[in-house]
């Protein structure tokens, strides 16, 4: 079931996150008008317990209203919201749910009537035009606030420094939103810190509000100086048969407590994940953007402890144990920079 509106609904801007089920009971698409076409479009709830997005659009859109009496927005918008169900009970997602991020077109998963909803919103967005997209969430570890694209492109580029000069440029998982929308328009996704961080919502209503004050996307390349762009070449994750802990000795793997704090850091070869326990050969799984198995290439036992076995960079380690399971424990990135498109 898919909702659309083409106003406000009365009183939706009061609700915070947890009661937006009560209030649309479904993914929702709201279509606001603008002093400009066409609209620019924006989700938010992906992850139901990544608040950013709805927090940051309902500040800017209540402080329009505070100052104007209306939105009175430079730009059409659309926002939509994903998955309110999972939102209500602030996870990622519900048991009996997909993670709302991995089934928009171009998805491997398993089909699923969240599938058709996604397919459904681009066939609609793609009707009615865009002029850029953005996908606002959190982290749950501690990173740097920044950027992820799927193409190399100087419009997308421009538009993910918009944001932050840290843009990482990615390729797994697939079935993302800005996948399916950069077919479309220039279309990014962006992290903005842990969930209730003042200046994460800050920044995202800023982005938001900038994204739509812009005449066009300029087409030139960025200078080098511009941008920190790193490429994620590898998912890391926790087989399933393996059990963990950041501090149960009862487990067969003992992570690192210290490991979320080296987000975007440059790792030595050696630097130590976790402990193996109780003689149990427990692994990390390490896929390659073609889905290969690389762990080899990347982790070995030493000492009954998992360690580097290359400089690595890592990006989303947490240590929030249900995100592990149901996404992945971290993504590895290599810098990219001779990769920037070259200004003439």
């Amino acid at each position: 079931m898919l909702k659309q509106f083409d106003a406000l609904p009365d009183g939706l801007l009061d609700a915070e996150s947890h009661q937006l089920n009560a209030w649309l009971g479904a993914p929702t698409l709201i279509h606001l008008s603008g002093a400009r076409e066409p609209a620019l479009f924006v989700s938010v709830l992906m992850h139901g317990n990544e608040t950013v997005g709805w927090d940051a659009i309902r500040n800017l859109l209540q402080a329009r209203l505070a100052r104007f009496g209306e939105s009175r927005l430079p730009r059409s918008l659309t926002i939509f919201i994903g998955n309110v169900a999972a939102a209500a009970s602030s996870a990622r997602h519900l048991p009996e749910q997909p993670d709302y991020n991995r089934v928009w077109p171009g998805s491997v998963t398993p089909h699923t009537p969240e599938h058709d909803i996604m397919a459904r919103v681009v066939e609609i967005m793609a009707e009615r035009r865009l002029f850029a997209s953005l996908d606002l969430h959190n982290n749950t570890g501690s990173n740097p606030h920044y950027a992820c694209i799927d193409q190399i492109d100087n419009r997308i580029l421009q538009l993910a420094t918009l944001f932050s000069r840290t843009v990482v440029y990615f390729k797994r998982p697939t079935g993302v939103q800005s996948m399916a929308m950069a077919r479309l328009c220039p279309a990014v996704t962006v992290e903005c810190g842990k969930v209730g961080e003042q200046h994460g919502i800050e920044h995202a209503r800023n982005f938001i509000d900038a994204a739509l004050h812009l005449n066009d996307i300029p087409d030139h390349a960025l200078p080098a100086q511009d941008i920190d762009l790193f490429h994620s070449v590898a998912q890391v994750t926790v087989p399933a048969e393996v059990r963990f802990s950041f501090s149960s000795d009862e487990v067969d793997l003992l992570l690192n407590p210290a490991l979320e704090h080296w987000n975007f850091c440059e790792l030595p070869r050696g630097t130590a994940f976790g402990r193996r326990l109780n003689g149990k050969a427990a692994r990390l799984e390490v896929r390659d953007e073609q889905g290969l198995d690389v762990s080899e290439r990347y982790f070995h036992a030493e000492d009954f402890e998992l360690r580097l076995r290359q400089p690595a960079m890592p990006s989303m380690l947490t240590r929030d144990e249900t995100v592990i399971r149901q996404d992945c424990l971290c993504y590895l990135m290599e810098r990219y920079r001779e990769h920037l498109p070259q200004r003439n």
